[in-house]
């Protein structure tokens, strides 16, 4: 259902350098389209103090549910972040989910908030950045020519936004190869993905208001799509860009087909987008083809990012605290 949001949310931490169209697009629809619901938690003059959303996956990993509790920084050590967690575990019990998931940049007190919950580490995701007036002149050349060299058999196809039609079953077979292999914590399934899917992750783009660009290689030889890569800028932000998937279809891979596109896309960028200073992106710090991709372009480091679980059961004992009703929800 539609909801409003307050101003006061946006001011939290997690919001406070997210433009308010991206975020509230977030909140309403999540990064998936899956059921989910936001709760507040108010002072006695009605002022959001934290809060949290609870992700409820539907397609896969139907007994997790996300959530990202969040409490403002003049409110903290005050037990409401414990509450937030008490409460999630409450509502994701009754939606029969068995594990919490979330995450927290390393170093940093949603970190060592997540260790004294009791939640166990996963995965570490590696967030970089790309400056592009650091660039030598000769470094894109150069990389082009040796992927080309590699590619030979592929040509390229870009697009700016929607997909074409003729395109969309591709990007979900494309997306659903590359999805089976990336690395995962332990007992979670692969996103699954469809033609559908790919519509909805292009419908929360839209409703977040951004750009978006896309540059695949296609097999000359079966005429699929066999890779591509996507980049979005935020007219609020234009001077980012912000890397979206790049995938390689397994039965292409050992063609440098993942430099090659992300090569053509930076000049793509340099055409439509010449505002752009700098692109971020992020990996799981177990994927080490894509690393050495963007250490080739010249990616640097710019912070760690932790995942972590809690097993619902596990969760901080005690009555649930009335947090408040949820402010938005999706379909169940």
């Amino acid at each position: 259902m539609k909801s409003t949001w307050p101003a006061s949310l946006l001011t939290i931490p997690l919001a406070r350098s997210c433009p308010a169209r991206f975020f509230a697009g977030w909140l309403t629809l999540g990064w998936h389209q899956d059921p989910q619901e936001v709760w507040l938690a108010r002072d006695g003059a009605g002022t959001p103090r934290g809060w949290y959303l609870l992700g409820l996956p539907r397609r896969e990993n139907q007994h997790l549910a996300g959530i990202s509790p969040t409490v403002h920084p003049g409110h903290r050590r005050a037990g409401l972040g414990t509450a937030l967690v008490r409460h999630g575990a409450a509502r994701a019990r009754e939606f029969g989910r068995t594990v919490l998931t979330g995450d927290a940049a390393v170093g940093t007190p949603g970190s060592g908030f997540a260790s004294a919950t009791g939640a166990r580490p996963g995965l570490t995701n590696v967030g970089r950045v790309l400056r592009l007036a650091s660039l030598p002149a000769e470094r894109l050349p150069a990389l082009r020519a040796q992927a080309e060299q590699a590619a030979h058999g592929y040509a390229l196809l870009t697009w700016d936004g929607l997909a074409p039609e003729d395109l969309v079953a591709g990007l979900a077979a494309v997306n659903a190869s590359a999805m089976a292999d990336i690395p995962r914590d332990p007992g979670q399934e692969a996103p699954r993905w469809d033609e559908a899917r790919v519509r909805l992750d292009e419908h929360r783009s839209v409703a977040q208001g951004l750009r978006w660009y896309t540059v695949g290689a296609r097999s000359l030889a079966g005429g699929e799509l066999a890779g591509y890569t996507q980049v979005a800028v935020d007219p609020a932000t234009p001077s980012w860009g912000f890397q979206l998937l790049t995938a390689v279809a397994r039965p292409h891979r050992g063609h440098r087909l993942g430099l090659l596109v992300k090569v053509a896309m930076l000049g793509l960028l340099a055409q439509r987008e010449p505002q752009l200073t700098q692109i971020i992106t992020g990996n799981a710090d177990a994927n080490e083809h894509m690393i050495a991709i963007n250490a080739e372009l010249g990616y640097q480091v710019l912070d760690h990012w932790q995942s972590w679980e809690l097993d619902v059961e596990r969760a901080p004992a005690g009555a649930p605290q009335a947090i408040g009703s949820p402010r938005a929800a999706t379909g169940r």
